[in-house]
């Protein structure tokens, strides 16, 4: 079977890699969609994510979606053929993290494509994936495939808008409009924002944002626009850039919450902390997910709407080509891998 496995930096290879097999607890799950994260793309570009290096080669990808082909032993669900999302995380459950229940900040998880950890943990982009059956969420019946691929980003959005506390009938900032950007103006409205306003410097990215249903999608390097707030209730940092968050502590609300979601360059990142102190805004981060899974792929089941962010769906055979539609902004929001699709002739 074929996988997309980065060797090193700038070294993304499609792969042949043996079939496995599922042990006891486990299944083997045939991939149909995997989405290629920034993460994914920080993997082939830089050689790491953050702190998080390369080490050895690794199968990238932790956004995937499928049917169930076979069980191991001590499990017999879902059923084969059933199709199937694949949470990513496997929190190790004994932490006091864990037992705090915040799993998905757990400090021995194994995710899906990460460096994290050594041996690295094993993605999902390969034409057949093992994984344990705690880790599978049955897809919703009516929602397709190739949109249900988004439910681990969606997941993502999900907890940064929780993070930020109850958004009713509040106006929130979002800056950034990166596939999780717009995924987070999605969340922010699906939790009663009554206004959503979101910034970026590529006028195609700020259009995807409108689709995900921002209120206001503004330039970001044109404060003086009329549109621009005044001030926001909530602000949640979606670029990963010092700026973004610069912007978002300077424009919500004394007393407000800003949410740190992108993850900015590894180093010392300088910010506005005085205005922190004196306004007494509270700066939360926000990692990953948990329960958000489940949420997400309902969410997913109600709003075709959210088929408008699939930019392209390419043939695993041509990943190089995913990855660099995926990496230039002013084109794509979300391109998934199709592991299904004949190589183009």
């Amino acid at each position: 079977m074929l996988g997309c496995v980065i060797h090193g930096q700038d070294d993304l290879r499609v792969d042949e890699l043996p079939v496995p097999s599922p042990g006891p607890g486990e299944v083997l799950v045939a991939v149909r969609f995997g989405g290629v994260c920034g993460s994914d793309l920080h993997y082939w570009r830089h050689g790491g994510v953050g702190d998080f290096r390369l080490r050895e080669p690794m199968v990238l990808g932790h956004e995937v979606v499928g049917t169930v082909l076979l069980h191991g032993d001590g499990t017999s669900v879902p059923a084969p053929g059933t199709p199937v999302a694949v949470h990513p995380a496997t929190p190790c459950g004994e932490c006091p993290e864990c037992s705090d229940g915040r799993r998905n900040v757990c400090r021995d998880t194994r995710y899906l494509g990460s460096a994290a950890r050594t041996p690295h943990v094993q993605g999902g982009f390969a034409a057949q994936v093992v994984v344990p059956a705690e880790q599978l969420r049955t897809i919703p019946a009516g929602l397709p495939l190739r949109r249900a691929a988004l439910a681990e980003p969606l997941s993502v959005a999900l907890h940064a808008v929780r993070r930020a506390g109850d958004v009713t009938g509040k106006h929130v900032l979002v800056t950034g409009a990166g596939p999780i950007g717009c995924l987070v103006v999605a969340a922010a409205k699906a939790a009663g924002a009554a206004r959503v306003t979101v910034t970026d410097l590529l006028p195609r990215a700020l259009e995807y944002a409108v689709a995900a249903g921002a209120d206001e999608a503004l330039r970001a390097d044109d404060p003086s626009a009329p549109a621009w707030p005044s001030e926001v209730d909530t602000a949640i940092e979606a670029s990963g850039v010092a700026a973004g968050l610069d912007t978002c502590l300077r424009l919500v609300r004394r007393g407000g919450v800003v949410v740190q979601l992108g993850m900015l360059p590894p180093g010392q990142s300088p910010f506005a902390g005085n205005l922190v102190v004196s306004r007494e805004i509270e700066l939360r981060g926000a990692f990953r997910f948990d329960a958000e899974f489940d949420d997400a792929l309902a969410l997913l089941a109600r709003e075709p709407r959210f088929d408008h962010l699939v930019s392209a769906v390419v043939p695993l055979s041509e990943a190089e080509s995913a990855f660099t539609l995926a990496a230039d902004r002013a084109e794509s929001c979300k391109v998934l891998l199709d592991f299904e699709a004949p190589a183009p002739l």
